[in-house]
């Protein structure tokens, strides 16, 4: 079984995109982030026709997450139990669906990124982890992965230049340690051993050629329970996806990550 992860940046303008990444990696689930649309707004005529169900969460042109499966859609849920809003009022996001694919219990996630240490958001972020770290330590016990863009570089050679990000989210030691609860519970990072640092990117900003000049992060992760470590082969970054000269039409920021599992 291949599972992969992959934020988009918008489903509708990377159809096309998606469709290829699928027929080309032989995928049988993907879970996207940064759908931005609606359920009803996604073109998943093309998705279906290649064998695929598509259950989807997404309320406007912001956030947005979904699961793209061949091998079954069972017992689909949007959002996790306790779940925090944000806004005023408080609006729970779009940022989390799961369901079983062939046993295995995937959650698409879409953590939110957090803005500045000092910004209400950050805040907001922090306690989202936690809330799902909650949630998560009930799914412990069967095959389950959490994957999705975390918006966390978990070590500093998940970054290009840690100086850089000095005074930034993503790296600071409270985001860092939210991830790290996940693994002291039992998770495993399934991608990092064969996707080894320096330079496992999977996020390079449009700005100045990031991806031209491999200033990139490490912030898409899949973390796994121990039944679903334990069968996990493999794993790659596809940067391919994310290089402007391959391709129709624009790229994501984000690279797909991809892992395979024994059955």
């Amino acid at each position: 079984m291949r599972i992969a992860t992959w934020n988009v940046n918008s489903l509708r303008s990377r159809i096309g995109r998606v469709e290829e990444f699928l027929q080309r990696q032989d995928v049988d689930v993907l879970a996207v982030q940064e759908t931005k649309a609606r359920d009803d707004q996604l073109p998943l005529m093309g998705l279906q026709s290649l064998g695929y169900e598509v259950a989807a969460s997404g309320f406007n042109q912001w956030n947005g997450v979904a699961l793209i499966s061949r091998v079954g859609l069972e017992g689909v849920t949007a959002g996790f139990e306790g779940a925090p809003g944000w806004g005023d009022p408080l609006v729970t996001e779009a940022r989390a669906i799961g369901a079983r694919c062939a046993g295995v219990l995937l959650w698409s996630l879409y953590v939110p990124n957090g803005r500045k240490p000092d910004d209400p958001h950050y805040v907001y972020k922090l306690d989202w982890l936690g809330r799902l770290r909650e949630a998560a330590a009930g799914w412990l016990d069967g095959p389950t992965a959490l994957v999705g863009d975390w918006n966390v570089a978990p070590h500093d050679d998940d970054v290009f230049d840690i100086t850089r990000f000095a005074k930034s989210t993503h790296v600071t030691p409270p985001e860092r340690a939210a991830v790290q609860r996940f693994l002291d519970d039992g998770y495993v990072d399934v991608v990092r051993p064969h996707t080894p640092g320096p330079e496992g990117f999977t996020y390079w900003d449009y700005y100045r050629q990031r991806f031209e000049r491999n200033r990139g992060m490490r912030i898409d992760l899949v973390l796994g329970s121990p039944a679903l470590a334990e069968r996990v082969t493999g794993a790659f970054v596809d940067r391919d996806e994310r290089d402007p000269s391959r391709g129709a039409g624009s790229p994501s920021d984000h690279a797909p990550v991809v892992v395979d599992l024994a059955d």
